[in-house]
């Protein structure tokens, strides 16, 4: 079956230890034949992302931590007209950088985006999965190994249990990565309901949210805020009803992008 690697993104924290133990390990480090040194700036084989989600004060962050995916239908491997791109026994896709003839074929056919060039050395490189620590007998790439949360887990793709029900970054593509990922935040609906005439929050209104034949609800918090969270993305209608107030209505609300609906005015 080969490895995988398996992450947790409600896990991570954004501590970064990931991706500064890759740069640790292969900036200045030859492992040759599995990688030549990486460049000091402008590569970063595993690269955490910042998702920073909605409007203040209704923001939400996420990390998702990016690297090559090891597909098993790797587009690399196909593009490459030199046999520098290759699969591992474990799966891992590799560049060597002694066959590597500089032709940027295999970037130009990965829709990651995972492949960077060396301007120096002229060859194309990325993530080995640390191939050189896996076989001289270490268990774990460096970027699993430093991080503290357990947030990325790594072994033999049949045997790891939290690969149930975690999905891929875009499936679309029929690359078949084996690099997952679970709990990734949906889309959310939030907003701050308030009594303009008291000015005062209001405790307690009823929030409803409908799309397809499905309904969410929700009340209202001590501070007036209602959250939809984990929506798909979709076009959604919401209902607010509060006792002594007019009812509050939106349609078609658009969940291409998180939505803070903000300070909610009712009249009563």
């Amino acid at each position: 079956m080969g490895k995988a690697i398996v992450i947790d993104v409600s896990k991570c924290s954004g501590c970064y230890n990931c991706q500064l133990a890759c740069k640790d390990e292969h900036v200045g480090n030859d492992w040759t034949p599995y990688a030549k040194p990486q460049p000091e700036i402008g590569q970063f084989w595993l690269k955490l992302q910042e998702n920073v989600c909605g409007t203040i004060p209704k923001v939400k962050i996420h990390y998702i931590p990016k690297m090559c995916n090891h597909c098993r239908k790797a587009n690399c491997l196909e593009a490459c007209p030199n046999g520098a791109v290759s699969r591992r026994d474990d799966g891992f896709i590799e560049i060597a950088p002694e066959k590597c003839k500089g032709c940027k074929k295999c970037a130009k056919a990965c829709p990651y985006e995972a492949i960077y060039w060396n301007e120096e050395l002229k060859i194309s490189q990325k993530c080995t999965g640390c191939a050189h620590l896996l076989d001289a007998g270490e268990k774990l790439p460096r970027c699993v190994e430093a991080c503290p949360t357990d947030a990325m887990q790594f072994g033999d793709e049949d045997k790891l249990e939290d690969i149930e029900g975690a999905t891929v970054m875009m499936p679309e593509t029929g690359c078949l990565p084996r690099v997952y990922y679970r709990n990734i935040p949906g889309k959310f609906i939030a907003g701050t309901v308030y009594d303009p005439a008291a000015k005062e929050v209001v405790i307690g209104a009823k929030c409803r949210l409908t799309t397809g034949g499905r309904i969410w609800e929700a009340v209202t918090d001590n501070y007036g805020d209602f959250w939809f969270k984990d929506l798909a993305v979709g076009k959604y209608d919401l209902a607010i009803d509060a006792k002594g107030f007019e009812s509050k209505y939106w349609q078609g609300l658009h969940t291409r992008d998180d939505i803070n609906l903000g300070d909610i005015p009712l009249t009563k």
